[in-house]
């Protein structure tokens, strides 16, 4: 039966290797089941239910990606997007957290229908590739601030903003060691080296007294405190989307996951060897469906929007080729949905370590930039840049675009701006001038 849904033989793989797959996977990416609920709390959500959500949205739209699509590509919740959720919406906004979950699903259903009516592409492809890289690297500057701050390194400070903070805790200098040791572990390619770390340092903690331990297992907690607790109606009231003041917020879910999604997507499927002969990617309208079903249910769930993961990467390289390393995943994602004491033990100083090792490997793209062209340089760094020292995502993106379009016009380089860049940079300027 297997064999016949997935065609594992025809994709070189066989069960058991599906299954080593499918556990590799997971073992990379099941940090998100600590930090996603440690982030989104912040926001006055219940942890436990942002836990079971945060379950759920990935066992969902990780089963359909490998029932569906036939993709060994799992998804989760997105690191970037949570913080975004979180840090900028929420408590820079001001917006309630309930209204912020609205605002994921309409990104989610913009998402489906810029899928089923092959928009994506023509977006994609508007966009200049120097901005696509700064964005993904001013996303992992923004994790790594807010990681910085989770462990206590960075703290804030009335005439320089910030400084270093107290290195005498050992709150902080067991944050920093657990950055070190994921590092390590991962240049020694050791499986699941994030979530070594994150539960290493957890273990530290209580040993030495810093953190109460709850325990490893429970009954699953209940998830009705954000269980379709959506609204919409600071959306849709004069004040929202109707005269622009939050259109930006959805633009920015839209916008970041359209591009996270696609990249990973593409690179996975690239190592993997799944690619057509000309280079596209087979079933990608199943894979994107699988996408905006997960950041729909996500938010309805109560967990900001679910994204593929780039740490499929991992599944791939011990031989995943089909949608049952995925399946795996699903379950066993189900399966942590007993582990909700576990994840209440874990401090906020051992998840940051995890947000700076991913905030590395998401700056990476700045070396990918043309730097010898200034009108692609500046704007790049621009955009980076005003992620963190903004401390919104969204803002950080507006100051590309429009630094993108004044640059290429003064420098003369017309041709280089397609409508979609001026149209976007336009609308930008008007959010500025008008609903900032």
């Amino acid at each position: 039966m297997l064999e016949s849904f997935f065609k594992l033989k025809e994709h070189g793989t066989t069960v058991r290797t599906e299954v080593l797959a499918g556990f590799t996977t997971f073992l990379t990416m099941a940090y998100i089941i600590f930090v996603n609920p440690d982030i989104l709390s912040k926001t006055g959500m219940d942890f436990n239910a942002v836990f079971v959500a945060t379950c759920l949205a990935a066992a969902l739209g990780t089963a359909i990606m490998g029932l569906v699509a036939n993709y060994p590509i799992a998804l989760a919740p997105g690191m970037g997007l949570n913080a975004y959720f979180t840090f900028t919406v929420v408590m820079g906004m001001g917006m309630s957290w309930q209204a912020a979950l609205g605002a994921v699903f309409i990104s989610g259903i913009v998402f489906l229908i810029v899928s089923l009516f092959k928009l994506r592409e023509a977006l994609v492809n508007a966009i200049p590739h120097s901005l696509k890289l700064a964005i993904s690297a001013g996303v992992g500057m923004f994790l790594a601030i807010i990681g910085l701050k989770s462990a206590g390194v960075v703290v804030d400070h009335p005439a320089t903003l910030v400084t270093l903070g107290n290195l005498a805790d050992p709150k902080v200098l067991l944050g920093i060691f657990g950055f070190f040791l994921i590092v390590a572990l991962e240049y020694r390619k050791i499986t699941g080296s994030i979530i070594i770390g994150v539960l290493t340092v957890t273990v530290l903690a209580i040993a030495l007294g810093l953190q109460k331990f709850n325990g490893v297992f429970a009954p699953i907690p209940s998830m009705a405190p954000t269980f379709l607790q959506m609204d919409f109606s600071t959306l849709l009231s004069p004040s929202g989307v109707f005269n622009g003041a939050l259109l930006g917020v959805i633009f920015v879910f839209f916008f970041v996951d359209l591009f996270d999604t696609t990249g990973t997507l593409v690179g996975v499927s690239h190592r993997a060897g799944l690619l057509d002969k000309d280079g596209k990617l087979p079933r990608l309208k199943k894979a994107l469906l699988a996408d905006s079903v997960a950041i729909t249910a996500g938010a309805a769930m109560g967990t900001s929007s679910t994204t593929a993961y780039i740490e499929s990467a991992a599944g791939t390289a011990v031989g995943g080729r089909t949608g049952l390393t995925a399946v795996v995943v699903a379950g066993l994602f189900l399966m942590a949905l007993f582990l909700s004491p576990l994840a209440g033990s874990v401090p906020a100083y051992a998840t940051a370590p995890a947000l700076c090792y991913v905030a590395v490997l998401m700056t990476r793209g700045l070396a990918e930039i043309e730097w010898d062209d200034l009108t692609e340089a500046a704007p790049a760094v621009m955009t980076a840049f005003a992620m963190p020292f903004t401390f919104s995502i969204a803002d950080g993106i507006a100051f590309g675009f429009i630094s993108y379009v004044v640059i290429k016009a003064l420098a003369g380089r017309f041709r280089d701006l397609s409508p979609a860049v001026v149209i976007i940079a336009a609308l930008w300027v008007i959010k500025f001038a008008f609903f900032h």
